[in-house]
């Protein structure tokens, strides 16, 4: 049986994408994703890609430099005809498309406004990939220095995953955990080179063999 958090996701997805003629450059999933496929068609057969991510990036900005706002957002004691207003009272402080406006009150209706970041940070991923860009991300032991991640741009490149149309846009994160070695992530795609992986499947490769 849906929960009521997915039906509510459906309702709002169905009323902001009734129709099928809007290319989706990226499948995204869980219920940040639908709110932001939706809010994507929407933009998209209203022309407002752009005018709508300018928005967002707006919105975000501002959550994420006032502590209060994002407590206000997060807090699932405050009723959602509270959130509402609070939010309308936010976005008439600026210039906001209307559909930015209506989709924040979808959001606040149906008391999704904790998940603002995730749907903003969803919305950009369609902007992104609609660009033809890939979003690439290297985790390493240690910092990479620069031509270590210029050459690992350039197998990806080479390889058969990426397309000549398409531009990687490649970030390094740290995470000692891994011990070394590299793990590569891009679209639903993931190439574990890490020492800890090795030593995970030798692991079990002696657990199996006792």
């Amino acid at each position: 049986m849906a929960s009521i958090a997915n039906v509510r996701a459906f309702q709002a997805v169905r009323g902001y994408s009734t129709a099928a003629s809007v290319k989706i450059p990226l499948v995204l999933h869980g219920i940040e994703g639908r709110y932001a496929t939706a809010l994507y068609t929407s933009a998209a057969k209203k022309s407002a890609l752009d005018a709508v991510d300018a928005d967002l990036k707006k919105v975000k900005s501002v959550v994420e430099k006032d502590t209060k706002l994002r407590e206000f957002l997060e807090n699932p004691t405050i009723n959602r005809i509270e959130k509402k207003s609070g939010v309308q009272q936010m976005l008439s402080a600026g210039k906001y498309n209307e559909l930015t406006k209506n989709f924040f009150d979808t959001l606040a209706e149906n008391g999704r406004l904790y998940d603002t970041i995730k749907i903003i940070n969803s919305y950009g991923s369609l902007m992104s990939a609609g660009r033809g860009e890939v979003q690439v991300t290297i985790t390493s032991a240690k910092p990479l220095e620069n031509k270590d991640v210029e050459k690992v741009k350039g197998y990806l490149q080479k390889s058969s995953f990426i397309s000549a149309k398409q531009t990687l846009i490649v970030s390094n994160k740290v995470n000692p955990a891994i011990l070394g070695g590299l793990v590569v992530e891009f679209g639903d795609k993931t190439i574990d080179l890490s020492v800890s992986s090795k030593v995970n499947k030798l692991n079990h490769l002696l657990t199996e063999a006792i």
